[in-house]
């Protein structure tokens, strides 16, 4: 309101200010004065507007009455043709500036609807780089208060039957509206086209509705924000069903490569144990102590079976995002003791090293127990047989640690930030040294739930993989 009086006083001071230049400066004629009203007329029109325009031309009209026609000085007309002249001036001065500002009301109204489709263009961007983090109809609210400036934004999904907010105010109270343009594609708004609430359609079917506030828009405008909101929405579904399909596809990678694993680990105890028995059959009549040896052969290369099973059956149940412990107090080197025993350290040498003694910790014994054997099993696999290797039990960082070492080649630089993923195989070693891909991901699943975590360092002749236990909180010390 005060810009606007400020805008009639200045229209009226240059309607002065054309009167004095015109009358006493140059001392032009009536013609040139109705031109140069007319002109500043048309100036405040294109500027200003209609309201600021007709005050201008009515002040102008008295001016030129005034000081231009006859009788000079007086508010009458002498002459009967400028009662003419004077009223079409001011018809003319009046439709000049009705025109200029409907020209400048179209020209606004062209730019706000090429900035709309700037921001549906945008916001049709964004809804390709919606990332994985938060739910995407969360994201769709957020950019589009965001991006047009709405004060709340309230998206409701039908599917999951879940509203979704947005904006720095609240929008209460339309809950049931919203409902209801989901399932029967209503829509509403109020007087002032500042609160609105609309349907998204994916086709002919209702699959969402929108509350939107703090701006009026065409209603070509918010058909687009509805449509991209829907193509967002069956985006964000087709991911899902892409993400259960691929689900699906790794669980059956997942089979068939324990499957493969099986085949080739289960092979050698069995072969073992059939050596056993053909030789027991074969020949009765053995020696005491030759019979002896050949059932401890057996028995151990059945425990060695049995324990391939257990992992195995312990690798397929942990191959999922969530681990659930059963903690109990454990002393990590009694731990490590019994699974180097469990590994036949009389076929491979692995020594252990203490620094100093290492606290109580609650840990899961069979989850740690299976991290540690893949551990040693990646070890024995890569690493020459004549070489030793060594596990290191002690302190690190604030944290404790149990370092595995070995001699092998080493892994290769390119190689280390991928030995952690799910089926991944070293493409030099992939058709030498059987395996499925999965201990090293597993292995650090379990140090990840007991809050800890697994790392790799190598380099050519020697490769460490480091378990670390923080000591507080779930799995700390005790």
């Amino acid at each position: 309101m005060l810009q606007r009086a400020a805008r009639v006083a200045l229209s009226l001071a240059g309607v002065v200010a054309v009167t004095w230049a015109v009358a006493f400066v140059f001392r032009q004629n009536a013609t040139t004065a109705g031109f140069a009203y007319l002109l500043f007329v048309l100036i405040v029109a294109g500027a200003w507007g209609f309201v600021e325009a007709l005050i201008a031309s009515l002040a102008a009209t008295f001016a030129f009455n005034y000081f231009f026609l006859p009788p000079i000085g007086q508010f009458t007309i002498a002459d009967p043709k400028n009662w003419v002249a004077l009223f079409s001036f001011l018809a003319t001065s009046l439709i000049a500036s009705r025109l200029s500002a409907k020209a400048e009301r179209r020209t606004m109204e062209t730019l706000a609807r090429q900035q709309d489709l700037e921001k549906l263009y945008t916001f049709s961007r964004a809804i390709l780089l919606i990332g994985p983090g938060e739910p995407v109809p969360r994201q769709l609210a957020t950019s589009l208060a965001e991006m047009f400036g709405f004060r709340a934004v309230v998206l409701y999904d039908r599917r999951t039957e879940t509203m979704f907010r947005a904006g720095p105010d609240d929008f209460e109270g339309i809950e049931d509206q919203l409902r209801d343009a989901a399932r029967n594609g209503t829509s509403y708004s109020n007087s002032d086209g500042t609160r609105l609430i609309a349907s998204v359609r994916l086709g002919s079917q209702p699959i969402a509705s929108l509350a939107l506030q703090g701006r009026s828009m065409p209603d070509a405008v918010l058909q687009g924000i509805a449509n991209l909101v829907a193509i967002g929405l069956e985006r964000a579904t087709a991911q899902e069903l892409s993400h259960q399909i691929e689900a699906a596809r790794q669980s059956e990678q997942l089979r068939t490569t324990l499957i493969d694993a099986m085949a080739h680990e289960y092979k050698t105890p069995l072969t073992s144990i059939k050596a056993v028995t053909t030789a027991l059959l074969a020949i009765p009549a053995q020696t005491p102590e030759t019979r002896n040896e050949l059932l401890r052969v057996a028995d151990e290369e059945a425990d060695h079976l049995r324990n391939l099973i257990d992992d195995s059956i312990e690798m397929a149940r942990l191959d999922m995002e969530r681990i659930d412990l059963q903690p109990e107090d454990t002393s990590l080197g009694d731990l490590i003791r019994e699974t180097i025993a469990s590994m036949h350290p009389e076929e491979r040498a692995i020594a252990l090293k203490e620094d100093g003694e290492c606290a109580t910790l609650a840990l899961d014994r069979r989850l740690i127990r299976l991290a540690l054997r893949q551990l040693l099993d990646n070890a024995r696999k890569y690493s020459p047989p004549e070489t030793p290797i060594t596990i290191r039990l002690g302190e690190s960082g604030g944290q404790l640690a149990v370092e595995v070492t070995d001699r092998g080649s080493g892994i290769p630089a390119a190689e280390q930030s991928h030995v952690f993923e799910r089926f991944y195989r070293s493409p030099r070693v992939k058709e030498q040294v059987p395996g499925t891909g999965l201990g090293l991901s597993i292995a650090r699943g379990i140090m990840r739930a007991h809050k800890g975590d697994l790392t790799v360092a190598s380099r050519p002749g020697e490769t460490t993989f480091r378990m670390l236990f923080p000591v507080n909180g779930q799995g700390g010390a005790q």
